[in-house]
């Protein structure tokens, strides 16, 4: 997997996760597609993107921390971003496995997630996110994920 570029954009992405997953919404800042809310989508490149969680109290455990499910969706759903905005709109790609390292407490803060696409093959995709606090760069958790491609339809003859 040597250069390889996305075939979405961030506009075409939030197009398709508008139609085809109407009861969550995906959002930025910018966007006119949809209302912004939960997880942003700051950038997309090569194998890569940057997802981000801004902070809100409902995200928060006792003891004042980011929660572990906020930082696990976060992994989750940069990681099948990345895959999708190189694969193409293909809303049956799932998750088949995760796994996360929670390595420091988070503060309350907004959470970045760097994604990278380590393995895209025709049935399976294995991607990798880095957790980080916006404001203070610190890094909190570390995940890798493997992600299920449908296959393509044969054409009837």
């Amino acid at each position: 997997m040597h250069d390889l570029n996305p075939v979405l954009t961030i506009e075409g992405l939030l197009q398709f996760l508008a139609e085809s997953f109407p009861q969550i919404r995906f959002g930025d800042a910018n966007s006119p597609l949809v209302e912004p809310v939960d997880i942003e989508i700051i950038s997309i490149s090569s194998k890569r993107c940057k997802v981000r969680l801004p902070f809100h109290s409902r995200n928060l455990r006792p003891g004042g921390t980011i929660s572990g499910p906020a930082m696990f969706t976060l992994a989750d759903v940069g990681i099948y971003l990345v895959i999708l905005a190189h694969i193409g709109p293909v809303g049956l790609a799932v998750t088949t496995n995760m796994n996360i390292n929670f390595l420091n407490r988070p503060e309350p803060q907004a959470l970045l997630a760097d994604c990278e696409i380590l393995k895209l093959g025709k049935r399976l995709a294995i991607g990798e996110a880095r957790l980080y606090g916006e404001t203070d760069g610190v890094l909190v958790a570390q995940a890798s994920g493997t992600y299920s491609i449908p296959p393509k339809p044969m054409n009837p003859r």
